[in-house]
């Protein structure tokens, strides 16, 4: 199973995360502060950090770096109470692969943590089929499914995208679309609508090649 650590300053907090874990069987452990967290990971493997943006000390956004020089592959999770696009996008350069907003719904965490996990085991089976690079932006689901949804609709603007994906969070759905336009993978034309550009279209035929891997596994 895969593993969780539970960053965060609050013991409340941390032990009823930690119950909403175990309820789920996830194996996982719990540090008060970025400083105990980093002493955890040099001896212990966690897939996934779950990571609050507030602490004293090192703060969550600081902690990230020092995290993926110990453990470069896991995931991390920021948590805030204050949900920004700028924040999600610093977290996000930073190394964090997803932000959830407090005070969130049981079933969302979940949900993140279970696509974060299948973002792991994506970039595991890009590096067997030496897909490096470009492919790499694509390993969290909901941009997967950004790419196929543009390309059954040609064009498309952002409130429409939400409604299709049935993403409520606008602050998350822009952040992946910045993610993919970064990656020169979607674009915008003179009425803001978002569409897939010629290397997006390489990159969905890649990806179409890597589901009927995946599917034959």
């Amino acid at each position: 199973m895969n593993r969780v650590l539970i960053v965060d300053d609050d013991i409340e907090y941390r032990e009823n995360v930690k119950e909403i874990l175990d309820e789920a069987g996830y194996p996982n452990d719990m540090a008060g502060s970025a400083k105990e967290a980093l002493e955890k990971l040099v001896v212990q493997q966690f897939d996934v950090i779950l990571l609050d943006f507030m602490m004293p000390g090192i703060d969550g956004i600081n902690a990230i770096e020092k995290f993926k020089k110990i453990r470069p592959n896991s995931k991390i999770i920021m948590i805030t109470a204050f949900a920004s696009i700028e924040n999600a996008v610093t977290a996000i350069k930073k190394g964090a692969s997803e932000y959830i907003s407090k005070p969130f719904k049981i079933d969302a965490l979940l949900l993140m943590i279970k696509q974060v996990i299948e973002e792991f085991r994506f970039e595991g089976d890009i590096k067997k089929l030496k897909l490096e690079g470009t492919l790499s932006s694509l390993s969290n689901s909901i941009r997967r499914e950004i790419i196929r949804l543009f390309h059954a609709n040609k064009k498309i603007r952002l409130m429409e995208t939400a409604r299709k994906l049935d993403i409520e969070d606008h602050t998350k759905l822009i952040f992946h679309l910045k993610s993919l336009k970064d990656a020169k993978i979607i674009k915008q034309d003179e009425q803001r609508a978002y569409l897939l550009t010629k290397e997006g279209k390489k990159v969905l035929e890649c990806l179409n090649i890597l589901d009927q891997y995946l599917s034959e596994k």
